[in-house]
This record gives structure tokens, sequence and C-alpha cells, in this order.
């Protein structure tokens, strides 16, 4: 496994980098049994990604969110999808000022460093399909005027199961603009009992300090783009794409984009491990997580998971 690997003093000495590996540290002790889910979706921000969380009420997903934002001192802002939500409450909207003879923008929430969409299958496609040029973009374009997003901008949404009442699915479009999804499920034996012995009142999150700010996370972010990815990693990141495009399971596999983002998500995940390299290890580690939203299957009773990993373990490593 990566974790096993030696890391670079380079990059673990990095003042970004210990400030990551402190914000993991906190999250552990608020997101209990969840060590994978975080480090995918520390991954997912470190690759400039936008995270959806897959999963029934009541398993973590907001707290996960508001403890990411809080953590990384990010500024955030909930937004609860529902069906009557329309695009200008996410956007904002421009109001006439007649003391200034002219229109003034309101921001909406989507101004945010970090945006939590609550639910977002329960909106309408055209509220969905409002994120679609603010996550790819990073911009809002909103009476005639375009207008830049923060920097850091991240998208964190949740989505209940299909079969749930009231649902809309996210189209394709929507879905590739995420680079990764996960699913909380569960916790294990030993932290539901922490949770029933506390009553769910451990660290609130709330109280949570911030370990690390916007400019040190930019500065994270340019260490993760410096990872050297070597010739031999890249001819295999094409040997998983021609695999899935000609997978008998599949029926549409990796887009160019979709490479890229897993190269990026590989080389998020080297920079959590310390490493100034990408290994196959690496793009193994985050594959399932970026794949999974991303390759329709021919069968709709397959098993994605089952069908990721014999294309992992069919895929030689030149």
């Amino acid at each position: 496994m990566a974790t096993a690997l030696p890391s670079s003093p380079a990059v673990s000495g990095s003042a970004a980098n210990q400030a990551i590996h402190r914000a993991l540290e906190q999250l552990d002790r608020v997101i209990l049994g969840k060590p994978t889910q975080l480090r995918l979706a520390l991954t997912c921000l470190l690759a400039r990604g936008h995270l959806l969380i897959e999963d029934q009420p009541g398993v973590g997903k907001t707290t996960l969110a508001q403890a990411l934002a809080r953590t990384l001192g990010l500024g955030f802002r909930r937004v609860q999808f529902t069906s009557d939500l329309l695009p200008a409450d996410l956007l904002g909207v421009s109001i006439w000022d007649a003391a200034s003879g002219s229109f003034r923008h309101q921001p909406g929430p989507i101004f945010s460093e970090l945006l939590l969409a609550d639910e977002i299958n329960r909106a309408t496609p055209r509220t969905q399909g409002a994120l679609l040029e603010a996550m790819e973009e990073r911009q809002v374009s909103e009476g005639g005027v375009t207008r830049p997003l923060p920097d850091p901008f991240f998208v964190i949404a949740t989505q209940n199961p299909a079969a749930f009442v009231g649902t809309s699915p996210l189209p394709e479009a929507q879905l590739d603009r995420f680079l990764m999804t996960v699913t909380l499920g569960y916790p294990d034996a030993r932290a539901e009992r922490t949770l029933l012995e506390t009553g769910g009142r451990g660290q609130s999150v709330r109280d949570l300090p911030a370990v690390l700010d916007a400019p040190t996370l930019l500065r994270a972010q340019a260490e993760v783009d410096a990872v050297y990815a070597a010739p031999a990693l890249l001819d295999y990141l094409q040997l998983l794409a021609r695999a899935s495009r000609e997978h008998p399971a599949i029926a549409a596999g990796l887009s160019p984009r979709a490479l890229l983002a897993l190269l990026a998500a590989a080389r998020a995940w080297a920079y959590l491990d310390g490493r100034d390299m990408v290994l196959p290890e690496d793009v193994q580690a985050v594959f399932p997580a970026l794949a999974s939203h991303r390759l329709a299957l021919r069968d709709p009773a397959a098993r994605p998971g089952d069908v990721l990993r014999r294309l992992l373990d069919e895929t030689p490593i030149p």
C-alpha cells in the first residue's frame, strides 16, 4: 500500500503539508471511524475538486462538511435543496438601487469558499444546472456580468438514494463536475458505541479551531501540482482509460477530462503521504471514488465496486 512507502523530506517537511496533517488528525477526532473517507475528502480538496457524498440521512454528511470548513478555516454556507429552490436563490440577484440609478448585485450563498449543497437531488434539474458553470469555471454569470468566485472554492453536495421520494437524478454532465464520490455508511461498532456513550456530544463542530487558513491551503494545492508523475505512470493512466472504454461491462469509459482528474487526485493522495512522486498505488487508492459516478454500466444490477476492482486487477502496471 502507498501508506507504507517512505516519504520525501521536502514534501513532508513543508509547513503546508504539516498543517494538512494536523487538519486530518482533528477531523479524525470528530468524524469517528471514517479515516478513508476523510482522507478522500481532503484529497479531493487538495486536487481542487468537488465532492459528492451519497448516503441516507443521519450518517454525518452535513457534519463532515461543517467540520471541514471549520478545520480548514474556510467561509462556509449551507443550502438546503428543495423542489422550489430557484437558481437565483443560489447565485444571487441584481436589485435596482434608486439612489445610484443602477443595479446592485446581491450575492447568493454560492459566493463562499465552501458551499454545502444539501440533498442536491431534491432540486429541479434547472436549479441543479445553475451549479454547472460555478463548479467548472469557478465564476457566476448573472445579469450580463461575470463574477469570479472565491479562491479556494469547494462544493460538497449530499445526495439521497435514488429510491427516496422526491428525488431528481443528477444528469451525467452534473456528475462529471464532481471529482469524487464517497459513501460514509454506518459507523463501525466501536465508533457507534462512543456516540452512544457521549450522546453524540464529543467535540462539537462549532468548537473546532481553524488548523490552517485559505492562503495555507492554496500553498498546499500548489505543492500538489508539483508532485512528479513519471512517463510510466502516465502510461498506466492511459491503460486504465483504455481498459474502461473496452470493458464489456462498461457502456462508456473514462473521458480525457476524467483522466486529468484522476492524475490530480493521485498527486494529492501522494502528497498526503508526504511524497513528491506519484505511484501506481496512489492511482489505485483514488480510482474507485473518482470513477464510480462516471462509468455507466451495461447491467443496472451490477455492482460498480466489483466492476472497478476487476478493472484494476486486470490492468497491468507498466
